[in-house]
Protein backbone atom coordinates (compact mmCIF):
# COMPACT_ATOMS: atom_id res chain seq x y z
CA UNK A 1 0.00 0.00 0.00
CA UNK A 2 1.38 3.42 -0.96
CA UNK A 3 1.99 6.13 1.63
CA UNK A 4 -0.87 8.17 0.15
CA UNK A 5 -3.32 5.28 0.50
CA UNK A 6 -2.14 4.67 4.06
CA UNK A 7 -2.73 8.34 4.89
CA UNK A 8 -6.24 8.16 3.41
CA UNK A 9 -6.92 5.07 5.53
CA UNK A 10 -5.88 7.03 8.63
CA UNK A 11 -8.20 9.88 7.58
CA UNK A 12 -11.08 7.43 7.10
CA UNK A 13 -10.59 5.73 10.49
CA UNK A 14 -10.37 9.06 12.31
CA UNK A 15 -13.50 10.28 10.51
CA UNK A 16 -15.36 7.19 11.73
CA UNK A 17 -14.41 8.14 15.30
CA UNK A 18 -15.41 11.78 14.75
CA UNK A 19 -18.78 10.98 13.22
CA UNK A 20 -19.58 8.22 15.71
CA UNK A 21 -19.09 10.64 18.59
CA UNK A 22 -21.15 13.37 16.93
CA UNK A 23 -24.03 11.12 15.90
CA UNK A 24 -24.25 9.65 19.40
CA UNK A 25 -24.23 13.12 20.98
CA UNK A 26 -26.79 14.46 18.51
CA UNK A 27 -29.11 11.46 18.98
CA UNK A 28 -28.88 11.04 22.75
CA UNK A 29 -28.39 14.48 24.30
CA UNK A 30 -30.33 17.74 24.29
CA UNK A 31 -28.66 21.11 23.76
CA UNK A 32 -26.82 22.24 26.86
CA UNK A 33 -26.83 18.81 28.50
CA UNK A 34 -23.60 17.95 30.27
CA UNK A 35 -21.79 14.80 31.36
CA UNK A 36 -19.03 15.38 33.90
CA UNK A 37 -15.86 13.39 33.25
CA UNK A 38 -13.29 14.70 35.76
CA UNK A 39 -15.01 16.97 38.25
CA UNK A 40 -16.32 20.20 36.77
CA UNK A 41 -13.26 21.03 34.66
CA UNK A 42 -13.63 18.24 32.06
CA UNK A 43 -17.09 17.75 30.56
CA UNK A 44 -19.10 16.54 27.62
CA UNK A 45 -21.23 19.59 26.88
CA UNK A 46 -23.53 19.34 23.86
CA UNK A 47 -23.70 22.49 21.81
CA UNK A 48 -24.05 23.25 18.12
CA UNK A 49 -21.86 25.68 16.27
CA UNK A 50 -23.21 27.43 13.16
CA UNK A 51 -19.83 28.95 12.40
CA UNK A 52 -16.15 28.14 12.65
CA UNK A 53 -13.99 25.83 14.76
CA UNK A 54 -13.98 26.04 18.57
CA UNK A 55 -17.41 27.66 18.66
CA UNK A 56 -16.64 30.85 16.78
CA UNK A 57 -19.40 32.30 14.58
CA UNK A 58 -18.90 33.79 11.14
CA UNK A 59 -21.32 36.15 9.39
CA UNK A 60 -24.78 34.60 9.64
CA UNK A 61 -26.29 32.48 6.83
CA UNK A 62 -24.22 34.13 4.11
CA UNK A 63 -21.06 33.70 6.13
CA UNK A 64 -22.02 30.08 6.79
CA UNK A 65 -22.35 29.38 3.06
CA UNK A 66 -19.08 31.16 2.28
CA UNK A 67 -17.34 29.20 5.03
CA UNK A 68 -18.72 25.89 3.75
CA UNK A 69 -17.59 26.64 0.19
CA UNK A 70 -14.17 27.66 1.50
CA UNK A 71 -13.94 24.38 3.40
CA UNK A 72 -14.73 22.41 0.25
CA UNK A 73 -12.00 24.25 -1.65
CA UNK A 74 -9.58 23.75 1.25
CA UNK A 75 -10.35 20.03 1.38
CA UNK A 76 -9.64 19.67 -2.34
CA UNK A 77 -6.34 21.52 -1.92
CA UNK A 78 -5.40 19.44 1.12
CA UNK A 79 -6.06 16.16 -0.70
CA UNK A 80 -3.87 17.30 -3.59
CA UNK A 81 -1.13 18.46 -1.22
CA UNK A 82 -1.31 15.20 0.73
CA UNK A 83 -0.95 13.25 -2.52
CA UNK A 84 2.00 15.40 -3.59
CA UNK A 85 4.03 15.10 -0.38
CA UNK A 86 3.29 11.37 -0.13
CA UNK A 87 4.37 10.85 -3.75
CA UNK A 88 7.62 12.73 -3.15
CA UNK A 89 8.22 10.70 0.00
CA UNK A 90 8.14 13.44 2.59
CA UNK A 91 8.78 12.20 6.15
CA UNK A 92 5.86 10.19 7.48
CA UNK A 93 5.31 12.72 10.29
CA UNK A 94 4.77 15.42 7.67
CA UNK A 95 2.24 13.30 5.77
CA UNK A 96 0.53 12.37 9.03
CA UNK A 97 0.28 16.04 10.06
CA UNK A 98 -1.50 16.99 6.83
CA UNK A 99 -3.75 13.92 7.15
CA UNK A 100 -4.87 15.13 10.58
CA UNK A 101 -5.76 18.57 9.24
CA UNK A 102 -7.63 16.97 6.32
CA UNK A 103 -9.55 14.80 8.79
CA UNK A 104 -10.67 17.83 10.76
CA UNK A 105 -11.73 19.74 7.66
CA UNK A 106 -13.77 16.83 6.29
CA UNK A 107 -15.26 16.00 9.68
CA UNK A 108 -16.76 19.45 10.14
CA UNK A 109 -17.94 19.86 6.55
CA UNK A 110 -19.87 16.59 6.88
CA UNK A 111 -21.84 18.17 9.73
CA UNK A 112 -22.51 21.32 7.73
CA UNK A 113 -23.42 19.48 4.56
CA UNK A 114 -25.61 16.65 5.83
CA UNK A 115 -26.73 16.99 9.46
CA UNK A 116 -29.35 19.58 8.57
CA UNK A 117 -30.80 17.11 6.07
CA UNK A 118 -30.79 13.93 8.16
CA UNK A 119 -31.57 15.20 11.67
CA UNK A 120 -34.41 17.13 13.25
CA UNK A 121 -33.48 20.20 15.27
CA UNK A 122 -32.10 19.56 18.75
CA UNK A 123 -34.07 21.00 21.64
CA UNK A 124 -32.81 22.46 24.92
CA UNK A 125 -34.62 20.21 27.39
CA UNK A 126 -35.03 16.47 28.12
CA UNK A 127 -37.12 14.61 25.55
CA UNK A 128 -36.15 17.06 22.78
CA UNK A 129 -33.16 15.11 21.46
CA UNK A 130 -32.76 15.16 17.67
CA UNK A 131 -34.36 12.44 15.57
CA UNK A 132 -32.46 10.70 12.80
CA UNK A 133 -34.23 10.86 9.41
CA UNK A 134 -37.45 12.51 10.69
CA UNK A 135 -40.58 12.12 8.56
CA UNK A 136 -40.97 15.89 8.32
CA UNK A 137 -37.44 16.27 6.98
CA UNK A 138 -34.31 17.85 8.41
CA UNK A 139 -33.98 21.20 10.09
CA UNK A 140 -32.16 23.04 7.29
CA UNK A 141 -30.69 22.71 3.80
CA UNK A 142 -27.47 21.41 2.30
CA UNK A 143 -24.33 23.17 3.64
CA UNK A 144 -26.33 25.03 6.30
CA UNK A 145 -26.20 22.41 9.04
CA UNK A 146 -24.69 23.08 12.46
CA UNK A 147 -21.43 21.51 13.60
CA UNK A 148 -21.77 19.35 16.71
CA UNK A 149 -19.39 20.31 19.54
CA UNK A 150 -18.99 18.54 22.85
CA UNK A 151 -15.59 18.76 24.56
CA UNK A 152 -15.46 21.43 27.27
CA UNK A 153 -12.60 22.08 29.70
CA UNK A 154 -13.39 25.07 31.95
CA UNK A 155 -10.30 24.49 34.09
CA UNK A 156 -10.49 27.65 36.15
CA UNK A 157 -12.15 31.05 36.44
CA UNK A 158 -10.40 34.34 36.98
CA UNK A 159 -10.51 38.09 36.57
CA UNK A 160 -8.37 40.13 34.18
CA UNK A 161 -6.07 42.66 35.89
CA UNK A 162 -7.48 46.17 36.01
CA UNK A 163 -4.61 47.58 33.92
CA UNK A 164 -5.52 45.57 30.77
CA UNK A 165 -7.38 47.87 28.31
CA UNK A 166 -11.06 46.95 27.74
CA UNK A 167 -10.71 43.65 29.61
CA UNK A 168 -9.70 45.00 33.01
CA UNK A 169 -11.73 43.60 35.95
CA UNK A 170 -13.79 41.36 33.63
CA UNK A 171 -14.20 37.70 34.55
CA UNK A 172 -12.96 34.92 32.26
CA UNK A 173 -12.96 31.13 32.03
CA UNK A 174 -10.00 29.10 30.85
CA UNK A 175 -10.52 27.09 28.59
CA UNK A 176 -13.94 28.37 27.44
CA UNK A 177 -14.40 27.19 23.81
CA UNK A 178 -16.36 23.98 23.25
CA UNK A 179 -14.86 21.87 20.45
CA UNK A 180 -15.10 18.47 18.79
CA UNK A 181 -12.83 15.62 17.70
CA UNK A 182 -12.36 17.12 14.23
CA UNK A 183 -11.23 20.44 15.74
CA UNK A 184 -8.68 18.60 17.86
CA UNK A 185 -7.33 16.84 14.77
CA UNK A 186 -6.76 20.20 13.06
CA UNK A 187 -5.05 21.54 16.19
CA UNK A 188 -2.80 18.49 16.52
CA UNK A 189 -1.90 18.62 12.83
CA UNK A 190 -0.92 22.28 13.03
CA UNK A 191 1.13 21.71 16.20
CA UNK A 192 3.00 18.82 14.56
CA UNK A 193 3.76 20.96 11.51
CA UNK A 194 5.16 23.70 13.75
CA UNK A 195 7.26 21.22 15.74
CA UNK A 196 8.58 19.36 12.67
CA UNK A 197 8.59 22.30 10.25
CA UNK A 198 12.27 21.71 9.43
CA UNK A 199 11.35 18.36 7.90
CA UNK A 200 8.97 20.15 5.53
CA UNK A 201 11.55 22.79 4.61
CA UNK A 202 14.47 20.43 4.10
CA UNK A 203 12.45 17.99 2.03
CA UNK A 204 10.92 20.71 -0.17
CA UNK A 205 14.41 22.07 -0.97
CA UNK A 206 15.50 18.70 -2.34
CA UNK A 207 12.58 18.44 -4.79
Amino acid sequence: MTLFKKSLLIVFLLLVIDQTIKIWIKSNMFLGEEIFIFGKWARIHFTENPGMAFGFIFGGDTGKLVLSIFRLIAITALIWYLYTIAKHKYPKIAVFSVALILTGAIGNILDSAFYGLIFSESGSSPGMEATFMPESGGYTGFLYGHVVDMFYFPMFNGTYPAWIPRLGDQKFTFFSPVFNFADSMIFCGVVLIIIFRKKFIKTSKTL
